[in-house]
């Protein structure tokens, strides 16, 4: 049996362990959260020729794009539990192989009704994929390195955003070769490009310490001490603890202010192509380009935000608030704003706030979860945050076609900001509650591996 270290000569193994899985583990965790973004989000870019070659309008658009979080949210529990049973290496290598099989087949979309299909249908293939690499560095962290490595996994996104957009934009100037649209192009080349991701992650994903050929037997054993906190008893079963998994108040609470994160997160990058091309601005690369300033403000954030609130002692919800405020001054300032120059600035400082929030988000769960639990509650956290990935781009497709502006969904954005500032002191509310009535936080145990 491991017991809890306290001795200070072990700070050095479990330092350069640490820096160990770092450099192994989280380049491949970067690769197939980067290509999932690319996957979920290229259709932004194709959404103007769409329209034009198979007759999808903005409302219905809308609804495909945010159809893929419906599948994906009603498949995310069962898919984390799954994941618990058979390993992260096994369930996060299929979940990359059949959701970039399904993306190259979005070339084969005819009309509203396939588009529709084709997007369920992804989201059903990836459902899982970000709790479960929110669940490994549970098993492979401390407490005090969270907050930095979700961070460098957000990098994964905040890149795609910045080189997906352009990369996607020249994939499609290859418009009518062999026959084929550029949106064609861009959906198989990316679409295969994952499936091989998936590969890499089969031969390249350790799921637990022990199993990792790079580490020495000590340095994996301080690992999982040191992210399991002890031998304390976790829960193997849902039943019987529904309400610890799921229905405790601060864990309410984060998933509230999650889901109006996505409304804007979701809304806004799936229709800054739309909106930079009502801008004036022409051409499939020159309008990813530009896209690309919502990644780099979201880059800023997710590295500078934590750094800014680390020392704060009610950091988390101290975070949410303040940013949240700050998302609704940027969204008026859009709202009033005329200029296409400005407009691109605050679209990229809105992005600041929205993904500068989450690694600090994310931590305040982990943080109180283990084992069976983390795996439960931070796939319903991610699920509920996925229904406003849905209600985002639905809204911004609704609020579009009522003023025939793409840039008339940020009145959605000031809504759902406003909503998180209200929400920021019941979240320190409900956290002082939970650390209150809770024990440190105990080992998960997942299931190894044959």
């Amino acid at each position: 049996m491991t017991t809890r270290s306290t001795n200070t000569e072990t700070d050095p193994l479990h330092a350069r362990a640490t820096r160990k899985v770092m450099l192994h583990l989280l380049p491949v965790m970067f690769g197939v959260y980067f290509m999932s973004y690319i996957d979920r989000t290229n259709v932004a870019l194709a959404k103007p020729h769409l329209a034009a070659d198979v007759g999808i309008g903005a409302a219905a658009f809308g609804f495909g794009a945010g159809v893929f979080f419906i599948s994906y949210a009603f498949l995310e529990i069962p898919s984390n539990l799954l994941m618990y049973r058979v390993g992260p290496r096994r369930w996060i290598a299929r979940i990359a192989v059949t959701w970039g099989a399904l993306s190259a087949l979005m070339m084969f979309v005819q009309g509203e009704i396939s588009f529709y299909v084709m997007r369920f249908l992804l989201g059903a293939a990836e459902a899982g994929l970000y709790p479960a690499l929110m669940y490994m560095v549970t098993l492979w962290f401390a407490q005090r390195h969270r907050a930095t490595v979700i961070g460098l996994i957000y990098l994964a996104p905040t890149t795609a955003l910045i080189v997906g957009s352009p990369l996607g934009g020249g994939l499609m100037e290859l418009d009518d070769l062999l026959g084929l649209h550029g949106w064609q192009w861009m959906f198989l080349i990316e679409g295969l490009v994952t499936v091989l991701v998936g590969v890499l992650v089969w031969f390249k994903l350790p799921s637990v310490p022990s199993e990792a050929p790079w580490l020495t037997r000590e340095e994996a054993a301080v690992l999982t001490e040191r992210a399991g906190g002890g031998d304390a008893h976790t829960e193997t079963r849902i039943r019987g603890n529904v309400k610890k998994a799921f229905g405790r108040p601060f864990v309410v609470v984060v998933a509230l202010i999650y889901f109006f994160n996505q409304i804007t997160n979701v809304g806004i990058v799936f229709n800054i192509p739309s909106i930079v091309e009502s801008l004036g601005i022409e051409g499939s690369f020159l309008i990813g380009l530009v896209s690309g300033s919502a990644g780099i403000g979201a880059t800023i954030g997710v590295l500078l935000v934590p750094r800014i609130f680390r020392n704060h002692p009610h950091r988390e919800a101290a975070a949410v608030g303040l940013l949240a405020a700050a998302t609704t001054v940027v969204a008026v300032g859009y709202a009033l704003s005329t200029s296409p120059v400005v407009r691109i600035l605050l679209i990229t400082i809105s992005m600041i706030f929205v993904f500068g929030t989450l690694p600090l988000f994310w931590s305040i769960a982990m943080a109180r979860m283990s084992g069976l639990m983390a795996a439960a509650g931070l796939a319903f956290i991610n699920t509920v945050g996925l229904i406003g990935g849905f209600v985002g781009p639905y809204l911004f497709g609704i609020v579009e076609d009522a003023t025939g502006n793409p840039s008339g969904g940020f009145y959605v954005v000031i809504a759902s900001s406003v909503v998180g500032v209200l929400l920021a002191p019941v979240l320190a509310r409900a956290i002082r509650s939970e650390d209150a009535q809770t024990t440190p936080a105990v080992k998960p145990v997942p299931a190894p591996e044959a």
